[in-house]
């Protein structure tokens, strides 16, 4: 369990947000050297996000909990004032100590710092640079900025909740910001993969919108063979009924319901005790169930209403009827299964106290276990990486200070 994949790559975090940071923490999570190289005069925005963002003095940027919580990894934290010429000079000895560059900006930017991937392949010829932003480095659109509730706005994601007398509902995320990094961080490895059979680098071009694209297939399909746009149809679906969200005993509690088939919905009728009405004609069928959806609701809102979401869930899932505990944040941190796959763990951090961090990759690996760690502090590690991993001398590293490199 102590092997490490990516032991001895050496990865440049040069990212800002989510989705870059993303992609470097799976190497990170399995042996890679992550250097994550930011600046004080405009640090990484999840720094500023979340409880604190908003305080002053010592230690404010790190009391944005947004990235101490979705980076539990081990990264090298340097600070570089990338204006400066002296700083990009130091960014350069960075590259040609590495494997890997990952980077977030928006199209034109590392060019217009002559660190393109031209200029890089000629520090380091076989690096890998992954370049991960809302469109992609080319194309009409490729210099627009943006955040991930942009692109997942672009995507048509934005589009597909809510009710047919309502305006969409958006979703309540940065959506792309998590679908994206998967499949970037799939290629990045393939990547890898590629420069250890054949000794050569690559460029990645990822385009964060089209990563989001990759889960509205089923629409565009709809679209493409019958010219026919989604219609919102809150929790019902044309394919079963009940389908949808019921209100449990408790504060604001509620569980999800499926029924698809007609043996489940049996089995539905015997758990809630079989009343009359399971046996009328318009509940006997599966279109007959969808066409009178809105009653079904109604009836069965009326037998969940007095029990708890748990007993319904475990009451429903014995019988073989598909159903669920609509979750909480408090439920998610107290639920065994991600405590079984030890999903959070805690971590004492300098300026927040005791937190359960979260955000490990989703999969587990059966020779070798993902490293998680106290969230790196902005600049940390500067003095250490450029004297270790640079063989910068302390008179070096003194003058560049007094210069305001590592601001």
């Amino acid at each position: 369990m102590d092997e490490k994949p990516f032991e001895g790559l050496n990865v440049i975090d040069f990212t800002w947000a989510g989705v870059g940071g993303f992609e470097c923490n799976y190497l990170a999570y399995y042996g890679a050297t992550v250097v994550k190289v930011e600046s004080a005069t405009r640090p990484d925005i999840t720094r500023e996000g979340g409880l604190g963002n908003r305080s002053s003095g010592e230690g404010s940027l790190e009391k944005g909990t947004t990235f101490a919580l979705t980076h539990p990894v081990k990264k090298y934290s340097i600070r570089l004032n990338i204006k400066l010429p002296e700083a990009v000079a130091v960014f350069r000895r960075l590259v040609s100590w590495s494997d890997v560059l990952v980077e977030s900006f928006t199209a034109g930017t590392v060019e217009r710092l002559g660190l393109g991937y031209e200029e890089l392949k000629a520090i380091k010829p076989d690096i890998i640079m992954c370049r991960t932003n809302g469109m992609g480095h080319t194309g009409p659109m490729a210099a627009q900025p943006g955040f991930g509730m942009t692109w997942t706005a672009l995507t048509g994601l934005h589009a597909v909740a809510g009710w047919p007398d309502r305006l969409p509902v958006p979703i309540s995320s940065y959506y792309t910001d998590h679908l994206a990094p998967p499949l970037g961080g799939l290629a990045l490895i393939a990547a890898i993969d590629y420069r250890r059979r054949t000794g050569k680098g690559q460029c990645i071009d990822q385009s964060q919108v089209e990563s989001g694209f990759a889960y509205t297939g089923p629409l565009i399909l709809d679209y493409t063979v019958n010219g026919r746009d989604l219609a919102l149809t809150g929790n019902k679906c044309d394919d079963a009924a009940p389908h949808g969200a019921y209100r449990c005993k408790g504060q604001d509690r509620w569980v999800a319901i499926g029924v698809f088939t007609d043996a489940e919905w049996d089995s539905l009728c015997r758990v809630i005790g079989n009343p009359d009405w399971t046996r009328e004609p318009r509940f006997t069928t599966i279109s007959s169930r969808v066409n009178n959806s809105d009653e079904l609701d109604r009836l069965m809102g009326e037998w969940t209403v007095n029990f708890t979401a748990e007993q319904v869930m475990s009451m429903l899932q014995a019988a073989g009827v598909s159903a669920g505990v609509v979750a909480t944040a408090q439920d998610s941190e107290e639920d065994p299964q991600l405590k079984h796959y030890e999903f959070f763990k805690e971590f004492d951090h300098p300026y927040l106290g005791r937190l359960n961090f979260y955000h490990p990759p989703p999969f587990k690996l059966s020779r070798a276990r993902a490293e998680r760690a106290r969230p790196t502090l902005l600049g940390e590690e500067t003095e250490r990486v450029c004297k270790e991993f640079l063989g910068m001398s302390k008179d070096e590293f003194d003058a560049l200070a007094q210069k305001n490199v590592f601001d």
